[in-house]
């Protein structure tokens, strides 16, 4: 299985993506292709993004059962603790300046 979310995207690309993958959301492509064809979807989606971010997973044989990639600025980030990847959103920029406890500074999800 191939999750692909695509933010700040050319309808194009995800135009394109839709011949190999349901969309069922706005920028959110999910479906079972080959590793050969998810790394060439992955390649064209990396060369077309423009401004955009994406968020690639796919299943793997690891402790967690997927891997994930992210190329450009996406809304989250991807951050490895302990050999597990979590994802954090960050704090918008307003937030940083007034102190918070650590269960509100956009801790992990």
């Amino acid at each position: 299985m191939v999750v692909l979310v695509l933010e700040r995207v050319p309808a194009s690309l995800r135009g394109e993506l839709t011949r190999w993958m349901l969309e069922p959301r706005t920028g959110v492509f999910v479906g079972t292709v080959s590793a050969a064809v998810r790394d060439r979807l992955w390649d064209k989606v990396c060369q077309g993004l423009r401004d955009g971010g994406s968020i690639l997973i796919h299943t793997a044989a690891n402790e967690q059962g997927f891997v994930i990639r992210t190329w450009g600025e996406t809304s989250r980030v991807v951050e490895e603790f302990e050999g597990l990847c979590l994802i954090r959103v960050p704090r918008r920029e307003e937030e940083s300046e007034t102190p918070h406890s650590p269960e509100e500074s956009g801790g992990f999800v």
